[in-house]
């Protein structure tokens, strides 16, 4: 795999859900009327760091609210993790109670982020809350469309409520679990060419080491490894190719290393095979899904002219295909790209 840097120099804007989009969102049930909002979260009066267990700045802080608001917040909140959870069912939250809200500035969505607690095992999730994004939206049916994960996630309004996504963030598996002497190598370094190949072949950006986690699943002789994207602000906006491309990215250097290490030209290509074979399949299973998700974004301005022209014209040289030059959205690249695997995987 090759290595290289690259760098995002300016921050997305926020592209607002349009009314097509938000029909879409209403037939495959991801459309709802929230009890709390993002408006709600962010009239905070002030708000401190919140430091780890070292001390050490986590980017996010603790927002503080008037006494008066607290139970109104708390009691929405609850309402819209069942909502989230449960279809509504209000028996999972009886005995559940909201410990904390933290707001982190860093990055495009600036979410909330709920941490729930079962008063009677002291078990807890978390949940978050953020703007409402056309992109990310789009990122998120991807996802559940094109991976082997499942998305669980809510909008209203402006508002966007979304589940948490369990793991090991991607830089801290890297420093201290990545040359495990219990894990194989190999299975890792397999995990990040295929979830690299997903994010190139669906325009999922900035998948940086922070942007993703690493799951584990102890299996009968060995351990299974799955990378899981959690963020997905920058779905098909950059206009540079490599921005899909995670072992571009310093932040991954680790995983470009440990590939390079233990698999082979050739393995690669196999690993990239299946990977695209997995698409294939889900692009057929899901066609009338894909297809309804196409003609909402297609119609969408959720990007630039300028960057549109400097991908398709970057993949008509990676991939020498002049078909490319012809997109004029962003959509119509990650379709091209689809019909590309589909007719390689069947040559």
């Amino acid at each position: 795999m090759e290595q290289g840097d690259v760098r995002i120099l300016k921050k997305k804007p926020i592209y607002p859900v349009s009314a097509e989009l938000r029909k879409y969102l209403r037939f495959y049930q991801r459309d709802a009327r929230l009890p709390v909002g993002y408006h709600d979260l962010v009239n905070f009066y002030e708000s401190f760091p919140l430091t780890d267990k070292n001390g050490k700045d986590t980017l996010w802080e603790s927002p503080m609210y008037p006494p008066l608001e607290v139970e109104r917040l708390h009691n929405g909140l609850k309402k819209a993790y069942a909502m989230l959870k449960a279809s509504g069912n209000l028996r999972i939250v009886e005995h559940k109670y909201i410990e904390r809200i933290d707001y982190c500035k860093f990055g495009n969505s600036n979410p909330f982020r709920i941490k729930i607690v079962n008063r009677l095992n002291d078990i807890y999730d978390y949940f978050y809350v953020k703007k409402a994004d056309a992109s990310r939206i789009y990122g998120l049916e991807l996802e559940e469309i094109f991976s082997p994960n499942q998305v669980n996630y809510l909008v209203d309004g402006d508002s966007l409520i979304e589940e948490h996504i369990a793991g090991i963030p991607g830089d801290e598996f890297a420093k201290s679990r990545l040359r495990h002497t219990d894990y194989n190598p190999i299975r890792i370094a397999k995990e990040f060419v295929k979830f690299n190949e997903r994010c190139k072949i669906t325009l999922l950006g900035d998948m940086r080491s922070y942007n993703f986690v690493m799951q584990i699943t102890p299996d009968f002789d060995d351990f299974q490894f799955r990378l899981r994207a959690i963020d997905f602000d920058q779905q098909f906006y950059e206009g540079n190719a490599r921005v899909y491309m995670p072992q571009f990215f310093k932040e991954n250097k680790p995983y470009v290393e440990l590939a390079m290490e233990c698999l082979t030209d050739k393995t690669v290509l196999q690993y990239q095979q299946e990977e695209q074979s997995s698409i294939m399949y889900q692009a057929r299973s899901d066609k009338h899904r894909l297809k309804e998700l196409r003609d909402v974004s297609i119609k969408d301005n959720i990007s630039t002219t300028d960057n549109i022209h400097q991908l398709r014209d970057g993949l008509a040289a990676y991939y020498a295909d002049q078909n490319y030059s012809k997109c004029e959205s962003m959509t119509e690249i990650v379709e091209l790209n689809i019909k590309n695997v589909i007719r390689q995987v069947i040559a």
